[in-house]
């Protein structure tokens, strides 16, 4: 066991706060496993019980721990961060994090479009859209439910495809109709799932959930596509790198 330096600059919370989170990165702590008490956590390291909570109280803010009232503090699933700074399908986006991704068609469909998507792609209402909806997993956990609406004569026969639920959507439209996206308007609010969601998502009780909407264009400013989806909220989180302004 690795020990706290006293004499370091660095707090010894902190330290103990690194070391914790290193032994939940190599798995010494595994996904589920309890952590050990602050008492343990004390007498383990030779340092306060205070200090032992607010190392604690540090996993938990960077959320790789939770607590249990009456039965202690457990080691959380890490979650998946996905950076907003450039657009990327869901596919390229997890081999990026190194994940693997994959997941199911739930269903496609020629609808009519209603007023909210039309608007969001341009068309008149009731003109034909491709509706597909699929359920997307990283290292074989479900991890959210998307809904992507597409002008289906600009994307005649998209509806038709099987192969939807393990190709990348964006390399299809790039490869089949020659359409690169090249920027996209999303926003993302917290919300509790449907239980049609929490169902289809193994979502544990009490989670929410994180929903997207998204209107990506093509590189002649015409929208493509207009998404909607629900990602587990437990599993799943937005990062984004913030600079100032120079004046």
């Amino acid at each position: 066991m690795l020990a706290l330096d006293p004499d370091s600059e660095t707090p010894l919370y902190r330290q103990l706060k690194t070391l914790l989170q290193t032994q939940i990165q190599s798995g010494a702590l595994a996904v589920g496993g309890r952590v050990p008490s602050e008492r343990e956590l004390a007498d383990a390291h030779g340092v306060s019980r205070m200090t032992a909570r607010q190392a604690i109280q540090l996993l938990a803010a960077d959320g790789l721990v939770r607590s249990r009232t009456g039965k202690g503090t457990y080691v959380n699933r890490p979650k998946i961060d996905h950076s907003q700074r450039r657009l990327t399908g869901f596919t390229e986006e997890m081999h990026r994090l190194g994940r693997r991704p994959g997941g199911r068609l739930l269903d496609t469909a020629v609808r009519p479009a209603g007023p909210a998507v039309a608007e969001r792609l341009h068309l008149v209402e009731a003109a034909p859209v491709a509706v597909i909806r699929r359920l997307r997993s990283a290292d074989d956990l479900p991890l959210a439910i998307e809904v992507a609406h597409l002008d289906a004569r600009r994307f005649d026969g998209l509806a038709e495809r099987s192969d939807l639920g393990e190709r990348s959507l964006y390399a299809v439209l790039t490869e089949r109709y020659g359409t690169t996206l090249a920027w996209a308007d999303q926003s993302a609010e917290a919300d509790l799932p449907t239980p049609a969601e929490r169902a289809t998502l193994a979502m544990p009780a009490r989670a929410a959930v994180l929903r997207l909407e998204r209107v990506s264009f093509d590189r002649d400013n015409r929208p493509v596509e207009y998404v909607t989806a629900a990602y587990r909220g437990d599993l799943y989180r937005l990062r984004s790198v913030l600079r100032p302004q120079a004046s």
